[in-house]
Formats: structure tokens, C-alpha cells, sequence
């Protein structure tokens, strides 16, 4: 099951069927993007194992360049994601498909191997790999989401210290 009602914090535990419609999803926009993507890759909570999440399906895909990135508008909107320009990660671009007012797909565009794609990238790979992590950002996660349950935006900048830091020891592993 995955949706959420847009602006709202409710989490849910993990959801082995997030890959599966991950999957799917990245098929349709492989199809529907052809060479502008370069990378599709599935970040975020539902795309961590035993990770409690918000059941929204979080994409990242990487792009040779933002003049790229403008081609793949298009496209996008009329398979089904809403244009929400440059909200979300920095330097990129962010699409947001729901059904009615369940918002079932976050889509943030970026240019590829950027240092936004990596911090990412090597975010959701740490959680994967170091339980402990993953344990603390899920508890995070819980007492954020009960004090900030109808402010997305605040559960979001809540969290980020808490990120920062597992990116840098994430980089940081990753350079020994």
C-alpha cells in the first residue's frame, strides 16, 4: 500500500511490495525518458529495508544536465506527475503523482553523479547496511512524525541534522 494524504505525516513500516512498485515505476519512466535518464535509482525509506517510511515512493533520477532535465517536463506531465519546479532537492527539479488527493510518488530530477545524487545515494546504502542507523532514524522519524503530524515541511527540516551526519560518515567510510 502506498499513499499518503498530501501535507501530512503518517508513517507506516516497511512494505516489501515498495520495491516491486518501484520497479514497475522505473520501467515506465525508462520508456517514457528513453537516453535523458541516465540513472533511476529508488531512495528514500521505502526504498530501505525494515525502515518505518511514509508510503510515498521516492525516485531520484539523474540527468546529463538541467537543460535535460527541461526536456523530460514534458514528458513527465502527461504521464501523470505534477511539475513542482525547483522545491525539493537543491538544484534539481521535483514531481510529485498522486491519485485524487493521495500523493503516491515523489520524483526529484538532478544532474547525474552530482554531489546532491551522491549524498543520496550513499545516505539510503548506510542506512541499508548499518542497522543501528536505520533503528535511530526510524525513532527519529516516529517522534518527529507524532509532533509535527499535520507540517511536512517542519518533520522534513527536522530530520536533517540527522542526515548531514550520516551522509558525512557514510562519505567519510566511503573514502577509506
Amino acid at each position: 500500500m502506498i499513499g499518503l494524504e498530501k501535507g501530512i505525516v503518517k508513517l507506516a513500516e516497511y512494505d516489501e511490495n515498495w520495491q516491486e512498485i518501484f520497479g514497475n515505476e522505473k520501467l515506465e519512466l525508462q520508456k517514457i525518458l528513453d537516453d535523458k535518464a541516465i540513472d533511476i535509482q529508488h531512495i528514500g525509506s521505502t526504498s530501505i529495508p525494515k525502515s518505518c517510511a511514509k508510503p510515498i515512493i521516492d525516485i531520484l533520477i539523474g540527468v546529463k544536465s538541467m537543460k535535460t532535465a527541461d526536456g523530460c517536463i514534458k514528458p513527465l506531465i502527461k504521464f501523470g506527475y505534477e511539475f513542482k519546479g525547483g522545491k525539493g532537492i537543491p538544484g534539481g527539479y521535483f514531481f510529485a503523482k498522486s491519485i485524487g488527493e493521495i500523493r503516491t510518488h515523489h520524483l526529484h530530477i538532478i544532474t547525474h553523479n552530482s554531489q546532491s545524487q551522491v549524498e543520496h545515494i550513499v545516505f539510503r546504502d548506510y542506512l541499508i547496511h548499518h542497522k543501528e542507523f536505520r533503528r535511530k532514524y526510524c525513532d527519529l522519524k516516529k517522534e518527529l512524525a507524532a509532533k509535527f503530524k499535520n507540517d511536512r515541511e517542519a518533520y522534513t527540516d527536522a530530520k536533517s541534522d540527522f542526515i548531514e551526519k550520516v551522509v558525512q560518515l557514510a562519505l567519510n567510510n566511503r573514502e577509506k
